[in-house]
């Protein structure tokens, strides 16, 4: 049975942080649009509040400048657009307008339903003049229909009767929000979507909108419906439509106004506007109520495959379900698009797609929904020529780059020593690759995709690194943290390039005789030379090692740096991208996020447990956790090395990152990343879930402030339901064939139901792991 699935917010706080919080906090999102929770009414004039809705990958271009004209530094960059803004209801009783900020508000509450995919805000508020009203304004992104945006709008005067009338916008005039202090968002204000047509057909607006660079065209189109008959009119003025409607309220009579809203761009559509009528005229054709129950039926397929629970604490089970609803919000659901880091909720990294899709995100869909894993790769696979230019223009002759930030597959990175530097994205994409091939299996899927990205992006370790004295050496790049850079020998970039240059032979070896993998290796001239020098450069990757300490060296260069303790830093100095020069951070031995711990936690049978524990203990020490990719992965590794008090409270701190806005910044948009990350936190590192070639391995624990925790996953042909708690793991077969599990180091037969006791953790593995407590 489903439940812990509402949050709520109750009285609603009209502290400006505080609402723009909200706004990211409830937005509305299905993968392709995304509406912040911005007041219908709108705000006191004056506020610093800017409404906001996007497509996922709907962009434009602009002119981004260097201090100096070196080549290959980007000259432009893309940035995801605030489209048309159709949120807006100002309510108006006889002479007075509603406003949360005048009056008073005597009730009010903000509410998310994440069994039935809406948000829902609840106002009893009384006038100036005394006249009090209830409102109930339900809104939802349609997993149904896509394009869909609909508000439902209910009034009921509660001690009046008398006239009502409503003023429903769509307004075309819009600017992307910029934060000229922080340099995770747009530095200035822009407009760069210019509305060319503002029109009334058929009793439905349309606001047709073009970019300013990119070529591009999107189109909304607003409709309404009214519970009953009253006199209404559309005007439109300077690209901004109004729907008036005046009636006669009924004390005790609710009234309801439904807004339905429809975008369409022509990434997707050769004719958008002809698109968007389809989509209204779809939408209406159905009744709200019909449209709220496939929304609900949506809803209900993902958590039956994405089902997590915790057992003992309200509180962190909510936040964990909260985070991964937010991802089936987030994830874009065809070829065009992705997942940013802040998803649909705002703004910030200008919508631009990181590694964070490949390294934390596609892993909870890969066990969960792996279609829409697959659809991910696809996303890389099609952006293909692209990152092949951008190898070229970084100056290599064969093989692909992928972008460190983009939208379309263009580098977008203004800052190359911690941007386009991270040459890691080609082994994250590939890590992507394997991992979900172990989980599905599909062969004609790797050969007719997933196998040219594998081999374009293996060659490009061949035109980075270099033998040298026996060994191969991947000089003058960044790894995962960005608090040092422009390194030698990143221990993470040379492990994950190892696994991917292994993985590159290993399949070009065992399809030979399969018909279409030759054409494939004709297609992409790929020769046996360049598997030979795979294999060979995987056999000689150095990994840095120091045999004093027993720990993987982040880089060549790292151990030698002055230690920055990061108790000698002012609280008020994080993070330190913030408050010092860049130069000064790469001088120190301190970390913002994982790298080397990544490394450990990914490929885990590369080292020693013993290297893999000093090498925690010494990063820990240093790490500022300065990105919210950092603390979820030490989570995961302390579970991994039996510090489960330890890994819990890393746990509280992701799992509650945004709902408790930990960062300060979650006005800006959520972080889809650590929110995957506190998924895997709960399967990857408490219940010890590994998937590997061999396949599917676990070493569930549980802290001692939880009775247990239950999730999903999805391997193969199969489902498996797991249950953990303090004395036993339970696995149930809910579909699909028998499956053998691996549950510390012993194998098991799934047919039907499992019960396995867990297993005491040995007296001299917590006696290895007490210094670190």
């Amino acid at each position: 049975m489903m439940k812990n699935l509402i949050y709520k917010v109750s009285p609603i706080p009209l502290e400006e942080n505080k609402i723009k919080l909200n706004e990211a906090l409830f937005h509305n999102a299905n993968g392709y649009i995304g509406v912040r929770y911005d007041f219908e009414e709108g705000y006191p004039e004056g506020s610093d509040f800017l409404p906001s809705q996007y497509i996922n990958s709907f962009y434009d271009i602009f002119d981004t400048h260097q201090a100096e004209n070196l080549f290959g530094l980007i000259r432009k960059r893309e940035i995801i657009l605030n489209i048309a803004n159709t949120q807006g209801i100002t309510l108006i009783l006889d002479d007075e307008i509603f406003s949360m900020f005048e009056g008073e508000v005597l009730e009010s509450s903000l509410e998310l339903d994440m069994q039935k995919g809406i948000t829902t805000r609840k106002v009893k508020w009384r006038s100036p003049k005394g006249k009090a009203i209830e409102l109930k304004i339900t809104r939802m992104a349609s997993f149904f229909q896509l394009p869909l945006f609909t508000i439902e709008y209910e009034i009921n005067c509660l001690n009046f009767s008398g006239k009502l009338d409503i003023i429903s916008t769509h307004d075309g005039d819009v600017f992307n929000y910029h934060d000229p202090h922080d340099p995770r968002n747009a530095s200035e204000k822009m407009k760069l979507l210019i509305p060319v047509l503002c029109e009334v057909m058929e009793g439905f607006t349309f606001i047709t909108s073009k970019t300013t660079a990119s070529d591009l065209t999107v189109c909304s189109c607003v409709g309404h419906h009214l519970s009953q008959d009253c006199e209404h009119e559309h005007m439109i003025k300077d690209h901004k439509a109004k729907f008036l409607l005046e009636t006669e309220a009924v004390q005790g009579k609710p009234f309801k106004l439904i807004k339905y809203a429809v975008f369409c761009d022509s990434l997707r559509h050769e004719n958008c506007r002809k698109q968007a009528f389809l989509e209204m005229e779809k939408a209406r054709s159905h009744s709200l109520d019909y449209l709220y129950q496939q929304q609900v039926k949506y809803l209900s397929a993902f958590w039956d495959h994405s089902w997590v629970e915790i057992e003992g604490d309200d509180q962190a089970d909510l936040a964990l379900k909260y985070n991964v609803y937010q991802l089936i919000q987030s994830v874009g659901k065809d070829r065009f698009s992705n997942i940013s880091p802040k998803g649909l909720s705002g703004d910030g990294y200008e919508g631009h797609y990181f590694w964070d899709t490949e390294m934390y995100i596609q892993p909870f869909f890969t066990i969960t929904q792996p279609e829409i894993s697959k659809s991910l790769i696809s996303y890389r696979y099609n952006s293909l020529p692209k990152a092949r230019e951008n190898a070229q223009i970084m100056g290599h002759s064969k093989g692909v780059l992928y972008p460190w930030r983009t939208i379309t597959g263009k580098e977008c990175s203004g800052y190359f020593p911690a941007g386009s530097a991270q040459y890691h994205i080609n082994g994250a994409i590939a890590h992507s690759i394997i991992s979900y091939y172990f989980a599905v299996k599909d062969q004609s899927w790797l050969i007719n995709e997933g196998l040219e990205v594998i081999f374009e992006t293996a060659r490009l370790w061949l035109e980075t690194g270099n033998f040298h004295q026996g060994r191969f050496l991947i000089n003058t790049v960044t790894g995962p943290d960005e608090y040092t850079c422009i390194v030698n020998n990143n221990f993470y970039t040379n492990a994950i390039a190892q696994y991917h240059l292994q993985w590159a032979a290993k399949w070009y070896r065992l399809f030979q005789d399969n018909g279409d993998f030759q054409k494939l290796i004709r297609k992409i001239k790929l020769t046996e030379e360049e598997i030979d020098a795979f294999e060979q450069a995987a056999e000689k990757m150095y990994l840095p090692y120091d045999e004093t300490l027993d720990i993987n060296p982040q880089d060549d260069s790292f151990l030698q740096k002055k230690r920055w303790e990061i108790d000698s830093i002012p609280p008020e100095k994080f993070p330190l991208l913030l408050n010092y020069h860049p130069l000064f951070i790469y001088r120190h031995q301190i970390c913002k996020q994982v790298d080397t711990i990544l490394a450990h936690y990914i490929l885990e049978d590369l080292c020693s447990t013993t290297t893999i524990r000093n090498s925690y203990a010494y990063y820990e020490k240093i790490s500022t956790h300065d990105s919210s990719l950092s603390k979820s992965i030490f989570c995961i590794m302390a579970a991994r090395l039996s510090m489960v008090s330890k890994a819990w409270k890393y746990f509280m701190d992701v799992v509650h990152l945004d709902l408790k806005n930990l960062c300060k910044n979650t006005k800006d948009g959520i972080h889809t990343a650590n929110m995957a990350g506190s998924y895997l936190a709960l399967v990857y590192g408490f219940a010890g879930f590994r998937m590997k070639e061999e396949g599917l391995f676990f070493e569930p624990c549980v802290p001692e402030q939880w009775k247990g925790y239950q999730f999903c996953i999805a391997y193969r042909d199969s489902r498996i339901h797991v249950e953990v708690n303090h004395t036993e793991c339970v696995f149930k077969l809910k579909q699909g064939s028998k499956k053998e599990l691996t549950i510390y180091g012993k194998t098991y037969t799934l047919e039907d139901m499992l019960k396995v006791e867990l297993q005491e953790i040995k007296e001299t593995v917590l006696e290895d792991c007490e210094s670190l407590r």
